[in-house]
């Protein structure tokens, strides 16, 4: 019998990843999702696989959202929290953002712990903005490593929907080792974070109508606006890759797995995109030195053990996806 995996937030951009790299090994996998209508655009994507099934959770941050899921499913082994709201449209920060996601964490962590008897690992997709602080990234001296938390307050995070953004995962992720800290008589599992920075690449199937928010960055230079973004970046391949691992390897129990395989601005971008693509027209930018933070991820780099995609080549297949699309 193959073990089975639980993703939330199956349709999402790294989850379609995550989804398809368990079906490749052979994981019986359980996707949550929204809808009914989103359920069955899933399993049409992949071609209604036999280790593919969904269940519908409406809303992550009702109380009780994740109950049904881990009853039906007593099987289930391994839990992969992917679900979290990412976009910066939002109006009411508090509800749209930083609730959502505190809730939806501790909703599955109260799931699986009432309901959850057979789940023996948790792992949760967090992120950079977890770790770094806005402040100190501008900071040359500075470096920032695993162990590192984003100094945001909760009042901060309403400035802004980047600051609410932040915020929502940095006070989501900590919900999650509070909770496993305080419930530490009854929890059976253990739990472990991904913190990706900016995640580039292609989709996992066609481009659609909207896409996730690192890509649009890619995007918006190819409709010929350049927006003033820099930072670190991931592949979204390597970033399922360590969604994996991270319950597959014992020495990852327990961790928070930083994944950055560089830094980049917009200028970056735009130059590897002409050198690959001269045919198209982009604006031209002044190539500026990116002066930022040091990202120190040598542990996480030890755990996965594998080497991560380089920026053109993830630039490179998100470009052609998109212009394949356009044609």
């Amino acid at each position: 019998m193959s073990t089975t995996v639980i993703v939330s937030g199956a349709t999402g951009f790294i989850a379609q990843h995550v989804v398809k790299s368990l079906l490749a090994k052979n994981y019986q996998v359980i996707g949550t999702v929204r809808s009914t209508t989103k359920g069955d655009h899933l399993l049409k994507l992949f071609n209604n696989p036999s280790n593919l099934s969904y269940e519908i959770v409406e809303d992550v941050g009702t109380q009780g959202a994740f109950d049904n899921v881990l009853k039906h499913h007593p099987e289930a082994k391994i839990f992969l929290h992917l679900a979290s709201p990412f976009h910066f449209k939002a109006t009411n920060i508090e509800k749209e953002l930083l609730e959502p996601a505190v809730n939806g964490t501790k909703n599955v962590l109260q799931a699986i712990k009432d309901y959850g008897s057979g789940i023996q690992k948790v792992v949760i997709t967090s992120s950079y903005a977890a770790i770094g602080t806005a402040s100190r990234e501008a900071d040359k001296s500075v470096v920032v490593t695993e162990d590192d938390w984003n100094a945001i307050t909760w009042n901060e995070a309403l400035e802004n929907p980047i600051a609410g953004y932040r915020g929502s995962k940095t006070f989501a992720e900590k919900a999650a080792w509070d909770f496993v800290k305080q419930n530490s008589a009854d929890v059976k599992f253990t739990i472990s974070t991904v913190n990706p920075t900016f995640v580039f690449g292609p989709q996992a199937f066609e481009v659609g109508q909207e896409l996730n928010t690192s890509s649009e960055v890619i995007n918006s230079i190819l409709k010929g606006s350049v927006p003033p973004t820099k930072g670190g970046w991931i592949d979204v391949r390597d970033v399922a890759k360590a969604h994996i691992i991270a319950f597959e390897k014992e020495e990852a129990v327990g961790k928070r797995l930083l994944l950055n395989a560089g830094r980049f601005n917009a200028g970056l971008l735009v130059k590897i995109i002409k050198e690959k693509y001269p045919q198209i027209e982009l604006p031209d930018v002044k190539e500026e030195v990116i002066s930022l933070a040091t990202i120190d991820d040598s542990k996480t780099r030890k755990i996965l053990g594998f080497d991560y995609y380089s920026l053109e080549q993830s630039v490179y297949d998100s470009v052609k996806q998109i212009i394949d699309a356009r044609k």
